[in-house]
């Protein structure tokens, strides 16, 4: 019994998210994924708004135009809609993997920080406190890995 309550010492619990959600760099990364797709974004806009002109024209004009005419128009409009269907699918994905690639870093900084702070508080164990019932307030680091991220 004694050897349980004395590993019980040596755990410690980490609110992983809420540090995730307080750092500054967060927000940092977000402004610098912005500005990295800003244009692809106003690409993909000025792309759309084009799309849909073209799909107007067609709707409103296609039964009095020429069929040679309309056939063409309607071409156009596929190609132009399969081009912007590929561009965002590209666009989603690239962005995703900054996503992941930015979050990822903040991530190995506040896990390093845990890492640290175990350490020096002498815990065999650091849970995140998402993923336990109860935890005594004593054991919980969140406050200090925050400190040591900022």
């Amino acid at each position: 019994m004694s050897a349980m309550a004395e590993a019980s010492d040596k755990i410690g619990v980490v609110n992983m998210s809420s540090i995730f959600q307080q750092l500054p760099e967060r927000a940092a990364a977000a402004q610098k994924l912005e500005n990295e797709f800003k244009e692809r974004t106003a690409e993909l806009q000025s792309m759309e708004h084009d799309l849909q002109t073209k799909i107007r024209h067609l709707q409103r004009d296609g039964l009095t135009m020429k069929p040679s005419e309309r056939i063409s128009m309607e071409q156009e409009v596929i190609q132009k809609r399969e081009a912007f269907s590929n561009k965002v699918q590209i666009f989603d994905q690239d962005n995703r993997r900054r996503q992941i690639e930015e979050r990822n870093k903040i991530l190995d900084r506040i896990q390093n920080a845990v890492k640290k702070i175990a350490r020096i508080k002498g815990y065999d164990i650091v849970f995140d406190q998402n993923t336990v019932a109860y935890a005594v307030q004593s054991k919980d680091i969140t406050d200090d890995v925050l400190k040591q991220v900022q």
